[in-house]
């Protein structure tokens, strides 16, 4: 495999949702981040070096686990109890309730250094918050799901440079923990975010009535977290590379914000839909 110098930077997430102002508001009072104006014309948000965009759609958007694209996640610091019921007294809702991950399995009481839990966000999109360091309050990983996560894996750094955590190649070992698939996994960073792949057995054992009948990933396009932005400095030059490589390019490069912003849409391993942009505006 090729492996080339970081192509790309994190740029943002972008969500579906039926109301981009309330949406935004709960982002900017629960979370670690801003409400600021993307590239002068978008309210949006700012999470650590990353934007989350928002398209306002007429009706729910798309949000069972059936896609690429799994949660986002921001950290709690090393007080995750605390950080919890912050959350629930300032009325935030969760899918998952706090969870001690080593008294996941059997319930007998865990040793209490890892804990997780994941916010229902507007639309239902997913939020992990879990234990960080103390400073580490802000918007790091997004998790996806994957049919092959090694290859996924290998993709990602081939395309667009992302650099492996750990030393050594991933393991393709099929590994499970209380009855779900946790590998073979693999976990990446984009600068400051953490991308992290699992296998998408995981999301079938996790949500079965979702899967039933299912037997493929579809198109994150259309659920509440749309897609990925990739950012980079010549989006030609970029697409002609994608292109040669065989990756799928979707539709014709567009611009707003008067040409400061150009960008396209290619497909990612398992359908992910991901934006390549060239900013200027920064």
């Amino acid at each position: 495999m090729v492996v080339r110098a970081q192509q790309a930077h994190f740029h943002h997430l972008h969500l579906n949702t039926t109301d981009p102002q309330a949406a935004i508001e709960f982002y900017t009072s629960r979370l670690e981040s801003e409400k600021r104006k993307f590239a002068g014309v978008q309210d949006a948000v700012y999470a650590h070096k990353s934007w989350l965009l928002f398209t306002q759609v007429p009706s729910p958007p798309k949000s069972e686990i059936s896609s690429g694209i799994w949660h986002m996640g921001w950290g709690g610091g090393d007080d995750m109890k605390d950080t919890y019921q912050k959350q629930l007294d300032r009325g935030t809702s969760f899918a998952t309730p706090i969870t001690d991950i080593s008294d996941q399995c059997d319930g007998k009481g865990g040793n209490g250094r890892f804990y997780f839990a994941y916010i229902d966000a507007p639309d239902h999109a997913l939020i992990e918050l879990n234990t960080t360091a103390a400073s580490n309050r802000y918007f790091g990983h997004v998790h996806l799901l994957s049919e092959d996560p090694i290859a996924a894996g290998e993709w990602y750094v081939k395309e667009f440079g992302l650099t492996r955590r750990g030393s050594g190649a991933p393991s393709r070992e099929v590994r499970y923990r209380c009855g779900r698939q946790t590998g073979p996994s693999v976990s990446l960073m984009m600068d400051d975010v953490s991308v992290i792949i699992y296998p998408i057995g995981n999301a079938k054992a996790a949500f079965p009535e979702v899967w039933k009948g299912r037997d493929q990933i579809e198109s994150s396009e259309g659920h509440a977290i749309d897609h990925l932005g990739f950012s980079v400095d010549d989006l030609d030059r970029m697409l002609e590379r994608l292109k040669g490589d065989g990756v799928k390019v979707i539709g014709e490069v567009r611009s707003v914000a008067g040409g400061k912003v150009r960008y396209a849409f290619i497909e990612g391993p398992d359908r992910v839909r991901i934006e390549v942009l060239e900013d200027r505006t920064q």
